[in-house]
Formats: C-alpha cells, structure tokens, sequence
C-alpha cells in the first residue's frame, strides 16, 4: 500500500486530495497545526476533514493526522521519518492574494520558506518520496501574452505570488541538485463548495443564496472585471496525483483555457436562482440591477480593490493533456450552479433559525 503525506489537508484541496487518495487505497497522512486554544487541532481543521476521517475509520481506511507547521522545520522533518511516505503533497499555504498585502513576512515564511522546509527534510531524512508542490497562475501576474503555457514569463503582482515564485524555483533547484522527483503542478484558479468564504467565487455564491433566503439583501465586490481561468477543484486534485505519478517529473499548467469575469460569476449565480442582472454604469458606480423588481443586488466598492490586481489569467494545459492525459470536464457554467447550489442547501438549517431582512 502506498502512503500519501499532505500539508494543507484541511483545505479544499487537500480534503479533495485525501479522499481521491483514500479511493485509490493510499495510506493517507495529514499535517495539522496544533490549536493552543483547545488543544487539539479542532480550530485549524473543518467539519468537512472530520466527516472525511470518520468515514475513513467507518470502512477501516488509514487515515491519520500529525501536528506540525510548515513554519517550523523540525516537525515537518519528525512527521515525515514516522511516515516516511511515498508522495508528499505540499498544499499548505497562506493563500490569500489580498492577506499577503498586510501579511507579507508570514506569507513568505509559510509559502517561501515553508517550502524549503520540506524538500530539505525530504533531503536530510533520505526518505525516497515523491515531491508535489502547489504552485499557482498568480506567477503570471499581467503576462504579456496570452494564454500562458509552461514556456511564460513569471512577474509576480503579489507578495503571494512572488513567495510562490521561490517555492517554485527552490522545488526545481532540488530536482536538480538532488534528483528529487519534484514537480509543480502550476494550477489555474480552481473553486469548489469547500472553497474559503473569502475566496470571490464563494463569496458571491454563498451572498447570492443568502440574498435568496432573505438573509442578505446585497453582494458587495471589487473589479468586476478581473478575468480568471475557473475550473473544478475535484478534477484539478486529479491532475496532481497524475503529475506525481507521471514516469518523468514535469512542471505543468492545469487550466480550462476559458476565461470569465468576475460580472459573468455573479450573474450565472443570481441567475441559478432566477435573478435575471443587469449591469448599469462602470468602474465603481456600476450596480447590478434586479430585472424583474428594479431592485440593486449588486454594488461595486473600492475596499475590494487589491493595492495591485492581476486582470487576465488563461491557461493553456494543452501539454498536461499530451503528457498525462489530463484535462477539464466541468463548464464554467456548471462549476458556477454546483457551488450556489450547494451554498443554498447549507442555508436550510439557518434560514429556520433566523428573521428575514426587509427589503
């Protein structure tokens, strides 16, 4: 049976990543930070990691989680000599682009740092593992061309972007130096009902279910026309575990190749409920407008500006589809109804308990 260790499960990537590996018959591992509050590591995990172990333990699938933080190398090296793993899959982050601004020290020291962490300890254990590292679009910051492939130029717009930029280039330095099987898997915007309630795609999913329930009575955004390459995060979990188990190590694009506004997000979702948006003025006084009741669902605010924002990111994953048979099945349009349906079904037990708002 192979063993799996992944930084970063309690995220959506990485509880998608725990259950694919679970499926395949992997002896699962977890890194979890230890909550100082409790003491366990409850705070810094999710109902959905739980539910995921108790039903690992239900059908006697090996499971386990190990306290450690990527900001402190010797438990990354003490987790990884228990284990001792056949893959090591690196999702642990800060991975906020908008925290990094007022977070840049902590960034560096979880994205950067944290990465080097790992592949150092996979170096001095000796430990024969397979490195993934989750690598990101934001490298491309304002490309100059587009789409962007593997071939790209890197300009980071972000202290998030440029601390993955290191993590990046320290995990080929070690395949390099080393022959570490290490690879990046260079992952374009992937979203999900697990994703953070920060993250702009579930903001605007849940707000719209909560503006359907009565629970809301407006979705307040930034740039509405940033553009991004949006995908399925299940299906892009896939491609890691692909990348990992490719008979070379590669750095490749996992993109959809289509990109879409943050406009078209909230408009697919109000319309996902019946909402049909109309979109009046621009830059910070455009509103989307109820068609049927005249009514402003929509308004646009300077906070949510980011100091610097990326406009458009597309991939191109044209060689992940040639090198390891990967490529997207789920339309943008259907991502966008999974997550405000699924936003909406997790409202019941709230739409019970509390008052609607008047409009």
């Amino acid at each position: 049976m192979k063993g799996a260790l992944i930084t970063g499960i309690t995220g959506q990537d990485g509880s998608y990543l725990a259950e694919l590996l679970l499926e395949k018959g992997y002896d699962v591992h977890g890194i979890v930070r230890w909550n100082t509050t409790n003491g366990s590591w409850g705070a810094h995990t999710s109902r959905r990691i739980e539910e995921i172990k108790a039903r690992a333990d239900r059908q006697g699938q090996p499971l386990e989680f190990h306290y450690g933080d990527l900001t402190d190398g010797s438990s990354i090296r003490r987790v990884i000599r228990e284990v001792e793993p056949d893959e090591i899959y690196n999702l642990g982050a800060q991975s906020h682009v908008a925290v990094s601004y007022d977070q840049p020290d902590y960034t560096a020291e979880v994205n950067a740092l944290g990465t080097l962490r790992v592949l150092e300890a996979i170096r001095e254990t000796g430990v024969d593992a397979r490195f993934y590292q989750a690598s990101t679009s934001e490298l491309f910051g304002n490309a100059t061309e587009t789409p962007q492939d593997e071939s790209t130029r890197f300009d980071p717009e972000s202290p998030y972007a440029s601390a993955k930029l290191y993590a990046h280039h320290i995990t080929k330095n070690y395949r390099d130096a080393y022959d570490i099987f290490a690879c990046n898997g260079i992952l374009f915007n992937h979203e999900s009902p697990r994703r953070v309630k920060a993250a702009v795609t579930r903001k605007i999913s849940r707000t719209v279910a909560r503006i359907d329930a009565g629970m809301e009575d407006r979705l307040y955004l930034g740039n509405l026309d940033a553009q991004r390459d949006w995908g399925y995060a299940p299906e892009y979990v896939e491609a890691m575990w692909m990348i990992l188990n490719h008979e070379t190590p590669e750095d490749l694009v996992i993109a959809t190749g289509e990109t879409h506004t943050v406009r078209e997000f909230a408009t697919i979702a109000f319309a996902t409920l019946g909402y049909d948006i109309e979109w009046e003025g621009k830059g910070v006084k455009e509103r989307g407008i109820d068609a049927s009741s005249g009514e402003t669902l929509v308004e646009v605010t300077e906070e949510f500006f980011r100091p610097t924002d990326v406009h458009l990111l597309k991939g191109d994953a044209s060689r992940a589809k040639r090198e390891i048979g990967w490529e997207p099945r789920t339309t943008f349009e259907g991502l966008v109804e999974i997550m405000v349906e699924a936003d909406r079904e997790a409202l019941d037990v709230e739409r019970s308990e509390r008052p609607p708002i008047e409009r």
